[in-house]
């Protein structure tokens, strides 16, 4: 009793909230802390999405986020008055920072020369911002609950919030919203309940100068809504520097096809995946070097290679009588399947009856597979990030080599050995930890420059191959060229990629950091 009257006195200068906000109040304490978290996970997203390394953009980004949220709550103690009201100001505030984030980020990426700046900018203020929250809220419930009940309250809806978004993000609305339209839905949120606390406080006070900048900021968040396709279609064609012809966000990645001309590209969270121009020069060296040193390759695994391409080549083979095709995302194999101009690129091999897709994480799906392939192709994005870098570990290797035949050979795509050599040099190294035999080799793309593949088989791999005579990038002279190195292109040391160390997506990101720097 004592504890309740203690938190129930009315100190000189300090607001006293009115019965009927508690039960508001307590509800846009889970409203905040959900809007809190999706801005701090769409920031972590997209600077995964266009930074690449996603370990490394979301530890710094939730870093960032939490020190800014804790300088926000240090400043809430030099709000000494009307409480109130500067929770409903932070409130619009963070609606119109908040909403307008992801958007933001998009157009400002292929604009300014320091994207890091603009980005770590945006978190610092959504952060302090966010911090100021909670702080003003228990300060603003004190005289409405005892302390053990106030804390016990707020906290309990701050942490389902964070449970909520948590859910929601990747589950609903990344793949149903995309960013940019989430980012605007959350905004909306925030500025709700800015604008039902002013009119629960309508006969208290003078409101009419918030009113309307939450309503200004409603009505550009939902003019943003609304265009939020073109938004992200400016924002593509200012990066891309091409017509985008197709744009779709997965729970996997994001994809986007342009064309210019006759140039149909394809680009996953902004790294180029082919060019129709050069492709084949890509996917002929891919795939017939290893077909080609295969006496009878019936059976062939594909891990990657959503778009059919690799497997056009392989189908192209009359002694193939089965592809299995492994790729993470449903929608990019179906889109290269479904879509008519597509499937005449792959010459519709997604379609063929000898062909069959498995939509499923290649690290999971190899390591619960039986039986043997004659070959394997491995043609996965370049190891931006740990999630892709797993897929260029011992560990993969080794459940790999286990699938291949005795007599088999298998191919990845390695990078580049005249860019980043130590990182192409590291999956070789990576693949004779796992016990296999490599030979490394290399071809001219002019869309990706000088680029490397590595061959691997349980035996001494020949230096004969049987290439078919329809090929229009590979002879029998040039292939044996493609194993010749320059000398800056040569051997190094490299380290073995393991799961615990990711060697191979550090030493990547230094060297494209600074090619492309």
């Amino acid at each position: 009793m004592a504890e309740t009257q203690a938190n129930t006195g009315d100190p000189i200068g300090e607001e006293k909230a009115p019965a009927s906000l508690a039960v508001i109040l307590l509800v846009s304490v889970l409203v905040v802390a959900t809007c809190g978290l999706i801005y701090e996970l769409l920031a972590g997203t997209l600077a995964s999405y266009l930074l690449g390394d996603s370990v490394t953009q979301f530890s710094t980004v939730i870093g960032t986020y939490l020190f800014a949220m804790g300088v926000g709550s240090w400043m809430s103690r030099h709000v000494r008055r009307d409480e109130l009201g500067v929770f409903v100001r932070v409130e619009i505030l963070i609606a119109a920072i908040g909403g307008w984030s992801a958007a933001g980020l998009f157009l400002l990426f292929p604009l300014v020369g320091d994207f890091r700046i603009v980005l770590y900018a945006l978190v610092l203020a959504i952060g302090v911002l966010v911090g100021l929250e909670i702080p003003l809220l228990i300060r603003i419930l004190r005289h409405r609950f005892a302390f053990r009940e106030l804390v016990s309250n707020v906290l309990t809806y701050d942490y389902v919030g964070a449970l909520i978004a948590s859910l929601l993000f990747p589950l609903v609305l990344v793949p149903w919203l995309g960013m940019i339209r989430t980012g605007f839905v959350f905004g909306l949120a925030n500025v709700a309940v800015a604008l039902a606390l002013l009119i629960a406080l309508r006969h208290q006070r003078r409101i009419a100068t918030d009113v309307f900048a939450a309503l200004v900021v409603t009505g550009s968040l939902v003019a943003g809504l609304i265009a939020a396709d073109k938004l992200q279609r400016w924002s593509e064609v200012a990066f891309y520097a091409e017509p985008v012809i197709y744009a779709r966000s997965t729970p996997y990645q994001r994809m986007v096809l342009t064309r210019r001309g006759d140039d149909l590209r394809l680009y996953l969270n902004g790294n180029l995946q082919f060019s129709t121009r050069d492709e084949y020069r890509y996917h002929e060296a891919l795939v017939w070097p290893v077909l080609g040193r295969v006496a009878d390759p019936r059976s062939v695994l594909i891990l990657g290679g959503g778009d059919g391409l690799a497997a056009r080549e392989v189908l192209r083979d009359p002694r193939v009588q089965q592809v299995t095709l492994v790729d993470l995302d449903p929608a990019m194999t179906s889109l290269f399947r479904d879509t008519p101009q597509l499937a005449a690129l792959n010459a519709r091999s997604l379609s063929s009856p000898r062909l069959e897709v498995r939509n499923a994480d290649a690290f999971r799906w190899v390591r619960q597979a039986r039986g043997t392939y004659d070959a394997v192709i491995v043609d996965f994005p370049d190891p931006t990030e740990f999630s892709l870098g797993k897929l260029y570990t011992e560990t993969f290797y080794r459940e790999v080599a286990r699938l291949l035949a005795p007599d088999g050979v298998m191919t990845v795509q390695s990078t580049s050995p005249l860019v980043a050599p130590t990182s192409y040099w590291t999956v070789a190294s990576t693949l004779e930890a796992a016990g296999l035999q490599t030979r490394g080799y290399h071809a001219y793309v002019p869309s990706f420059g000088e680029w490397g593949f590595t061959l691997a088989a349980h035996r001494q791999l020949a230096d004969a191959v049987r290439l078919p005579r329809h090929l229009r990038f590979l002879t029998p002279s040039s292939e044996r060229a493609m194993f010749d190195f320059p000398p800056d292109m040569a051997r190094r040391p490299a380290p073995v990629n393991r799961l615990d160390n990711q060697a191979l997506v550090r030493s990547f990101a230094r060297e494209w950091g600074r090619y492309e720097g």
